[in-house]
C-alpha cells in the first residue's frame, strides 16, 4: 500500500513528483494518481492524525483495492449533497442505500459502519462545514464592530459609516453594505438589499438582540420590533433571535464579521471617503472580491457554492416591493400633532390625550388608534416651520379661525348690510397689517349670530354716525339695546300701567305746589 499521507504531505510542501516517488520509494504514475485523485475529491493537508492510509485508499480509489470486502461503498459525494436537502437525514439516505445494493445483490453496510464511514469522508475531505446548515434555510445578520470612516471635506471631521453584514451559512455566500448609522429605517433597508443581491428568501432570520430587532428577549418571552416583524410577514420568513450573550447561536455571522472587518475593513484603512456613497461603493466592489476568492480548502467559492448548492433552495421574492417603516407609539398632544422627527401632522382633535400608533414610512405617515387608521398625511422631504394639518382634524372653532381672511370677512359684511361693510373695511385698515383687524371681524360675525344680521347693520349704522373709529364694544353694546327696546316694545300696554301695590300717587304729588294743595284739602 502506498504511504498516502506522506504524499500529500510532501506536496503540501512543494516538493515535485519525482522527489516524492524517491522519498515513499513509489512510482511517479502512482504519486500522480493519488495528487490527482485528492485534488478531485478536495483532500489537502494537514489531514487528522486517527485517518489512516487505508482510509485514504478507500477514499481516494472507491473500489479499486477492495478485493476481500463483501461490502458495497456508498457514494458518500452523492450523500454528502442529499444531505444538504431539506428534511433529508442519515437514517433516510441509509435505507435508500440498502435498498439499492440489496436489489443488485450486494451486501450493504450497517448504519453504524455506514454513518463512520461517512463522517471520516467528510472530516477527510474538509465537507463538514457544508452540512451544518440546510441550503436556503437561514441568513444571519449582524453589524460590523470597526466602522469606516466619512471624512467632512471643509471641517475634516470624522463620522463613522456602520457595515451591515448578511451571510448564508450554509455557502457562507456574504452580503455588506455601509450605512450612514445603525438606525431602524437603514436596518430595514439593508434586509432588503440583501435578500435582492441573493435573488431570494431564506426560511429564517436570525438577528442579534439590537432595539431594531427586538424590544424584549429573555427567558420567558421574546417580542419584536413591530417594523422588523412586518419586514418578515412582507417577505414570507420567520425571525428568531440569537439568545442573549450567546454569539454561537450565528456563529456564521460572527466569523463573517470578523471576516469582512479584515477583507474590507482593514483593506480600505488608507482610503479616504468624502461621502457614504463613496465608501458605499468601495465596499461593493471589496464584497465582489470575497465571494469569488477561492476557498483555501475545498474547490470554489462563495459565489460558485451559492449557484450550485443554495440558490435554488430559497423562496422567491414578492412581486411587490417592501417600503421600509417605522413604527412608534406617542401620546397625541393638546396641539392634536405627532412627529415623524422633523415635521409635525394632524390627527383628530378627539384623541388628545390618547397613545396612537404612527407608521412611517418614506413617502406616507400613517397614523392608527385601536388598529383602525385615523389618519394619513404624504410625508415631508424636508423640515418646515408649519405643521401639516387637516381641516377636518380641527375643531369648529379652530377651523374656522384658520379661514380667516380680508376677503371671506369683506364678502360676508358686503352680504349683510353697506354700515357693516364699512365697518369691517375700518378694522381691516386700522393696523399696520390687515391680519390686526380679525379678531374685531370674527366678533362682528358672532354679534351677527346673537343678534341677527338686521340689528348688527343698524348699530353699525348708528355708530359710524358717531364716529370714524368704531369699536367692537361699541357696536355691543348699540347691538345689545335695540335688543332691549324690541323686547320691551313687545310687552302689552295695559300691563305696563298696571300697578299691583305701593306708591300710586304718582311724580305730581311730590312737587312743592301739589304737595301743599293737598295738605289744604286735608285741613
Amino acid at each position: 500500500m502506498a504511504n498516502y499521507r506522506e504524499i500529500l504531505r510532501l506536496h503540501s510542501l512543494g516538493t515535485s513528483q519525482r522527489g516524492i516517488a524517491w522519498e515513499v520509494q513509489s512510482s511517479r504514475d502512482t504519486v500522480a494518481d493519488v495528487i490527482k485523485a485528492a485534488n478531485a475529491a478536495g483532500i489537502t493537508w494537514p489531514l487528522d492524525e486517527d485517518i489512516t492510509n487505508a482510509d485514504l485508499q478507500e477514499i481516494l480509489f472507491p473500489g479499486k483495492y477492495a478485493y476481500a470486502s463483501p461490502y458495497t461503498m456508498p457514494d458518500f459525494a452523492q450523500v454528502h449533497q442529499d444531505l444538504a436537502k431539506k428534511g433529508v437525514t442519515l437514517t433516510l439516505l441509509w435505507h435508500e442505500y440498502c435498498e439499492k445494493v440489496r436489489a443488485t445483490g450486494g451486501v450493504p453496510y450497517m448504519y453504524t459502519q455506514f454513518c463512520d464511514k461517512y463522517r471520516k469522508w467528510a472530516r477527510v475531505t474538509k465537507a463538514t462545514m457544508r452540512i451544518v446548515h440546510k441550503p436556503g434555510d437561514a441568513m444571519q445578520v449582524d453589524w460590523a464592530g470597526d466602522p469606516l470612516w466619512i471624512t467632512d471635506r471643509m471641517t475634516g471631521e470624522l463620522t463613522p459609516a456602520n457595515i451591515f453584514v448578511a451571510v448564508l451559512p450554509c455557502t457562507w455566500y456574504t452580503y455588506a453594505e455601509a450605512c450612514s448609522d445603525m438606525k431602524s429605517e437603514n436596518w430595514l433597508l439593508c434586509h432588503v438589499h440583501a435578500f435582492n443581491y441573493f435573488c431570494g428568501v431564506p426560511r429564517l432570520l436570525i438577528s442579534d438582540n439590537c432595539r431594531t430587532a427586538t424590544t424584549v428577549n429573555n427567558r420567558y418571552e421574546t417580542v419584536l420590533n413591530r417594523s422588523y416583524q412586518e419586514l418578515a410577514d412582507h417577505y414570507g420568513t420567520a425571525i428568531v433571535p440569537a439568545r442573549v450573550r450567546k454569539p454561537d447561536d450565528k456563529a456564521v455571522a460572527e466569523g463573517s464579521v470578523r471576516f469582512v472587518s479584515t477583507w474590507i475593513t482593514a483593506a480600505l484603512r488608507d482610503r479616504t471617503f468624502f461621502s457614504i456613497t463613496e465608501a458605499q461603493q468601495a465596499v461593493s466592489e471589496k464584497l465582489e472580491e470575497i465571494n469569488r476568492k477561492p476557498f483555501q480548502k475545498r474547490v470554489g467559492c462563495r459565489l460558485s457554492a451559492f449557484e450550485q448548492e443554495e440558490k435554488a433552495f430559497l423562496q422567491p421574492l414578492p412581486v411587490l416591493a417592501y417600503e421600509p417603516s417605522v413604527w412608534s407609539r406617542p401620546k397625541v398632544g393638546t396641539d392634536y400633532l405627532v412627529s415623524d422627527g422633523r415635521n409635525k401632522y394632524s390627527v383628530p382633535y378627539d384623541l388628545i390625550g390618547e397613545t396612537v400608533d404612527v407608521r412611517l414610512t418614506r413617502n406616507i405617515v400613517e397614523v392608527y388608534y385601536r388598529g383602525d387608521r385615523v389618519a394619513a398625511h404624504v410625508r415631508l422631504a424636508a423640515a418646515q416651520w408649519e405643521p401639516v394639518v387637516k381641516p377636518e382634524h380641527m375643531p369648529e372653532a379652530h377651523r374656522k379661525y384658520i379661514q380667516y381672511n380680508a376677503e371671506e370677512f369683506t364678502a360676508w359684511a358686503v352680504g349683510v348690510g353697506k354700515s357693516t361693510a364699512g365697518v369691517v373695511r375700518c378694522f381691516l385698515t386700522s393696523g399696520r397689517e390687515a391680519e390686526q383687524g380679525y379678531k374685531s371681524c370674527a366678533s362682528l360675525t358672532k354679534l351677527a349670530e346673537r343678534y341677527g344680521k338686521e340689528v348688527l347693520e343698524d348699530a353699525c349704522e348708528r355708530v359710524l354716525r358717531l364716529t370714524s373709529v368704531p369699536t367692537i364694544r361699541n357696536i355691543s353694546t348699540l347691538c345689545r339695546s335695540s335688543a332691549d327696546r324690541k323686547t320691551a316694545g313687545e310687552k302689552p300696554a295695559q300691563q305696563q300701567e298696571t300697578h299691583s301695590g305701593g306708591i300710586t300717587r304718582g311724580a305730581g304729588y311730590y312737587s312743592k305746589g301739589g304737595r301743599r294743595h293737598d295738605e289744604a284739602g286735608n285741613d
